[in-house]
């Protein structure tokens, strides 16, 4: 394969999990450049979203897929340094963003031309916060939920990266929103991302108020990550034919779980993970991305919430930092 490319170091710094464990077991290490195979750009990494996946794989309980790099990282933005030669959409210089399987904490990381997609007006630092969720949020709400124009939806987590972007996203395309937060703070911001109706979790019973918001209809779809005991209240707060989209599973499995309510009202429950699809999957949901949702990006009427970065030299700190709490916004890693 021949490649198109800058002049190039031979090595890259990235981030290295010396064992299974906390945050001390990550380490800079020094590694030879990835090769570049057919139809793969090799981007100078300047931002890399930092994300839940992450301090799984640190802990050892998320593997990347066989063929995926082995260095932690889901999403990027940078500047492409070199390319194979059948790539012909993108040229060396261009600054683009892109998820990957694998390989974002890094000085270089390759992407597929079909995955990759243009900074245009937003910074490295957003870019670097967009793909996962944005990617996870289109193909489970849009693609698979199919949320159309005036139908409620509840999203669990308002303030989370999926929650904030499924907020945003739904009220572009003229959702009606519900969501659920954890404080008082977490309630403003998701007013700021548009919600109609935001619900204090801890203060009041999400079913109830859900119910008497949509007078007793319940909702046309439920975003959820938490799982756990939501997964029988979601049944409850759902309208007939309403879908239940499984995101993520904070809670775990629910211990017991009455599927009678999914059945009488004729409900549908679907889940899936991202970092497994395959490249075409992927490339499918980056060209929808471009044509439905990146303009909203480009003129800033949509825009990812970011919390705090850090140099690549830091990712200790970073992960301590995304297990101290619930935060509100990405954590970006940055390489100057």
């Amino acid at each position: 394969m021949a490649l198109i490319q800058q002049s190039l170091p031979t090595s890259m710094t990235v981030v290295d999990i010396i064992e299974p464990g906390g945050p001390e077991k990550l380490r800079l290490i020094d590694i030879p450049l990835p090769r570049i195979s057919a139809g793969y750009l090799l981007v100078k990494v300047e931002a890399a979203g930092v994300n839940r996946p992450d301090i799984f794989q640190r802990k050892g309980s998320y593997p990347p897929p066989a063929d995926a790099s082995p260095i932690m990282g889901l999403e990027i933005a940078g500047t492409i340094v070199a390319k194979a030669d059948d790539v012909e959409e993108w040229q060396l210089g261009d600054k683009v963003c892109g998820l990957v399987a694998g390989g974002g904490y890094a000085e270089y990381c390759l992407v597929h031309k079909n995955i990759a997609l243009p900074l245009g007006n937003l910074s490295f630092i957003e870019g670097a916060a967009i793909p996962e969720n944005f990617f996870t949020v289109w193909a489970n709400v849009f693609q698979i939920g199919k949320l159309k124009k005036d139908e409620t939806v509840l999203i669990h987590g308002g303030t989370s990266g999926i929650g904030s972007v499924a907020i945003m996203l739904a009220k572009a395309f003229g959702a009606t929103v519900i969501t659920t937060v954890g404080s008082e703070d977490k309630v403003q911001v998701a007013k700021s991302l548009g919600a109609n109706c935001v619900i204090n979790y801890r203060n009041d019973d999400f079913v109830e108020a859900t119910l008497n918001y949509t007078s007793s209809r319940g909702v046309d779809m439920v975003v959820d990550i938490i799982g756990g005991d939501y997964v029988a209240k979601n049944y409850q707060v759902a309208a007939k034919f309403g879908r239940i989209i499984q995101i993520g599973m904070m809670k775990g499995n629910p211990k017991e779980l009455n599927m009678m309510p999914l059945m009488v009202k004729r409900l549908t429950h679907t889940g899936s993970t991202m970092r497994s699809r395959t490249i075409e999957e992927k490339a499918v949901i980056a060209q929808e991305l471009k044509k439905q949702v990146w303009g909203l990006l480009q003129n800033g009427e949509i825009k990812p919430i970011i919390n705090k970065t850090y140099h690549l030299s830091q990712v200790r700190s970073a992960h301590e930092y995304m297990e101290s709490g619930d935060l509100v916004g990405k954590i970006v890693l940055l390489n100057s």
